[in-house]
Parts: structure tokens; sequence; C-alpha cells
């Protein structure tokens, strides 16, 4: 078996409702046929887990996770976050939580260990909200339906990866 080069990793908290979407779509994700260039893993909340992972020096990360940017839920989004906001954390911002994980965070983490990215994008869900504090397992049906989708969307951004690695031997920067 050969090194994997695209990480995806599944990212959300089963107990609160549309959160858990990173996690579905990596459960998804995980019962289809992927080259074996790709490794998908279901991180849930577990950021240690994930910054051990990214110090693997994987070519391209793709985090699939719940992402509230004020559309209808069940909206997706394909993003290249900036890497420049992880300069501005100072050591409480980079501080990971054990209940809950923010992906900047844990960058921001990977790179203070002296890793190092070479790609990222996030494949996210716009979440319903939440209607109570206490939350509750399930996504909403909106979200829901969105969960094929957004496979179907990290299988296209693997097999595009996947293609330029083939033809230039390095990655292109536009997706």
């Amino acid at each position: 078996m050969t090194q994997a080069s695209i990480l995806v990793a599944g990212i959300g908290n089963i107990f609160l409702g549309d959160d858990a979407f990173g996690s579905e779509v990596a459960r998804a994700l995980a019962r289809r046929e992927l080259p074996d260039a790709v490794r998908v893993v279901d991180f849930g909340i577990r950021g240690f887990d994930l910054a051990y992972a990214l110090l693997d020096g994987y070519e391209t990360t793709i985090f699939i996770d719940a992402t509230p940017r004020g559309g209808e839920p069940g909206t997706l989004y394909t993003i290249e976050p900036d890497l420049d906001e992880l300069n501005n954390l100072d050591a409480e911002g980079m501080m990971v939580e054990t209940h809950g994980m923010n992906p900047m965070k844990v960058l921001a983490m990977v790179k203070s260990m002296g890793g190092h990215f070479k790609r990222i994008l996030l494949v996210g869900c716009e979440p319903a909200p939440l209607e109570s504090e206490d939350g509750h397992m399930g996504l909403s049906e909106r979200v829901e339906a969105a969960v094929g989708e957004a496979v179907q969307v990290v299988e296209s951004l693997v097999t595009k990866i996947l293609e330029e690695e083939h033809h230039t031997g390095d990655r292109v920067s536009n997706i």
C-alpha cells in the first residue's frame, strides 16, 4: 500500500445536531471505494488525533465540517482557508479544546509543532440553528439531505487533485 497523499478529515460533535455533519460524511465516504492515496478518518472532536495525523505530511487535507456562514441550512461550501490567520493566534487562541474542535486551532498547534501544510480545503455545510443548549443527536432534514452531495463534492475534489498530482507531479493551486 502506498502512502496516502490526501487526508479527508471528518470533524464534528455527534451530540450537537448538525455539528455531526463532518462525521456523517466521513462515515459515508469510508463505505465508498476510494483510491489508495486517500485516507478518510472521522476525527469527531479529537483535535489532538487530527493534529498528529496532520504531522504525517499529506499533500492535501480536506476538512469536512459544519460551517456557519449565514446561508440556508444544507448549503455546501468549498473553501480554501487563509492559513495566514494562523500567525494571528496568540497562545490562548491555539489551545485545543477537549470537548470540541476548531480546525484553525488544530492547524496552529501543528504549525507550532513544526508541521507544514501544503494544501488545506474545507467542505462545509451550513447547519440549522441548534434548538437547545442541551444538544441532540441526529442531523436536521436539510443537512441530512446534503450528506450525499458532500460525498460527491469530496470525491470530485479527490479525483481532480490526484489527476493534477499525476500530470504535474505537484499540486496545482486552482480548485
